[in-house]
């Protein structure tokens, strides 16, 4: 039997940067849909990008063959290009300062050898719907979490 094939989109808000933030995501497998979001109250705008597609992945039951629409150009070019080199140096960058977020990026590459992953790329705010539900979810996130404060 075939990995099911999913599309996620994914979106990550922050109220100030760093600042409260929020994260979203919508799956869909054929006709079935799914939407995931969360907030954390003192976070980075990159940090609920990973978080959004980390997330994403943990709701998967099983491996899948997976397109994530996002974006971040952060996630996407990390994922695709820059990966390779950190884990190569020891989680440092080029001018071997530590990589920031290491410890999403692990958690990312870890989930991410479950799947056959294909990263695309899409415009933030220019009328892709499953972007524009993700930003909507990643902005649910951060209102509750804000809801929530006393």
């Amino acid at each position: 039997m075939a990995d099911p094939v999913v599309q996620i989109w994914t979106d990550g808000a922050c109220k100030g940067n760093p600042g409260p933030g929020g994260w979203g995501a919508l799956l869909r497998q054929g006709a079935h849909e799914k939407k995931l979001h969360g907030g954390e109250p003192d976070t980075t705008n990159n940090r609920m990008e990973l978080l959004a597609v980390i997330e994403a992945l943990r709701a998967l039951k099983r491996p899948c063959v997976v397109t994530v629409h996002t974006d971040s150009s952060y996630v996407q070019k990390g994922m695709t290009e820059w990966l390779p080199n950190w884990k190569r140096r020891g989680w440092r960058t080029a001018d071997k300062k530590p990589v920031k977020n290491a410890d999403l990026w692990q958690v990312l590459d870890a989930l991410a050898e479950r799947h056959a992953l294909h990263w695309k790329w899409v415009r933030g705010h220019a009328g892709d719907p499953g972007n524009e539900c993700a930003d909507a979810l990643a902005n649910l996130g951060v209102e509750e979490l804000l809801s929530r404060r006393p």
